[in-house]
C-alpha cells in the first residue's frame, strides 16, 4: 500500500483491492497469524511485517532456486529476478545446449542438465523453474524432484506429473494472453 499517511485498513478495503471477499481476506490473514479489530481494522505496518515473516525466511537466510532452460525466456527471468528478492536467489542454471555450458549467463553459472541433481543437492536448492521446450519439461521435473526440489514453477505448456508433496505452479502465458484478449473483446462491444 502506498504510504499516504494511513495507519490502519479494514478487510473490506483490502478485499476490494484484490477482488475477493472481506471474509476471505480475514481467513487468509488469520492463516499468517494476524488479526485486526472491528473498530480499527489492521495496523498496516504490523500487517506487512507479519506477512513478510510468513512468506520470507528470517533475515539473512536465503532460499536457493535453479532454472532449467536458458533460452530467451530463461535469460529474461534471470534478469528479472536478479537482486529483486534478497531471500530468494537463482544460484544455478541448467542447459543441454553445449554452447551455454560452463559460462556465467546473466550472473548465474550454467551447468549441464546431466549435472543438475548433484548441483541441486550440493547447493541445497529447493525451488526449480522450468523454461525448457514442452517435450523436455517432464524430464527436467523428474530430475528436480529426485534431487530434492520442493517447489516448481513450470512455464512449459505440458502439465507435470509430480508427487503430491511437491508444489507446482503451472504458468501458461499463452492461455493467460488468450483470456486477456477474450475479455478485452467483450468490453469493446
Amino acid at each position: 500500500m502506498p504510504s499516504g499517511g494511513e495507519t490502519h485498513i479494514y478487510s473490506h478495503l483490502l478485499a476490494e483491492k484484490v477482488r475477493v471477499t472481506a471474509a476471505q481476506v480475514r481467513r487468509d490473514l488469520m492463516t499468517v497469524g494476524y488479526t485486526g479489530t472491528p473498530a480499527h481494522g489492521y495496523d498496516i505496518r504490523k500487517l506487512r511485517e507479519q506477512i513478510e515473516a510468513f512468506l520470507f525466511p528470517k533475515h539473512g537466510e536465503q532460499q536457493k532456486a535453479a532454472i532449467a532452460g536458458i533460452g530467451n525466456f530463461g535469460r529474461a527471468l534471470l534478469k528479472f529476478f536478479s537482486g529483486r528478492r534478497p531471500s530468494l536467489k537463482i544460484v544455478a542454471s541448467f542447459e543441454s545446449d553445449t554452447e551455454k555450458l560452463d559460462r556465467v549467463i546473466c550472473g548465474c553459472q550454467c551447468y549441464s542438465i546431466e549435472k543438475a541433481a548433484d548441483i541441486i543437492r550440493e547447493q541445497g536448492i529447493t525451488v526449480g523453474i522450468i523454461t525448457v521446450p514442452d517435450g523436455e519439461s517432464q524430464y527436467v521435473a523428474d530430475i528436480f524432484v529426485e534431487a530434492g526440489i520442493r517447489g516448481i514453477m513450470n512455464f512449459a505448456r505440458t502439465p507435470l506429473r509430480i508427487p503430491e508433496d511437491v508444489y507446482v505452479e503451472e504458468i501458461d502465458l499463452a492461455m493467460s494472453m488468450d483470456r486477456v484478449a477474450y475479455f478485452a473483446r467483450q468490453t469493446v462491444n
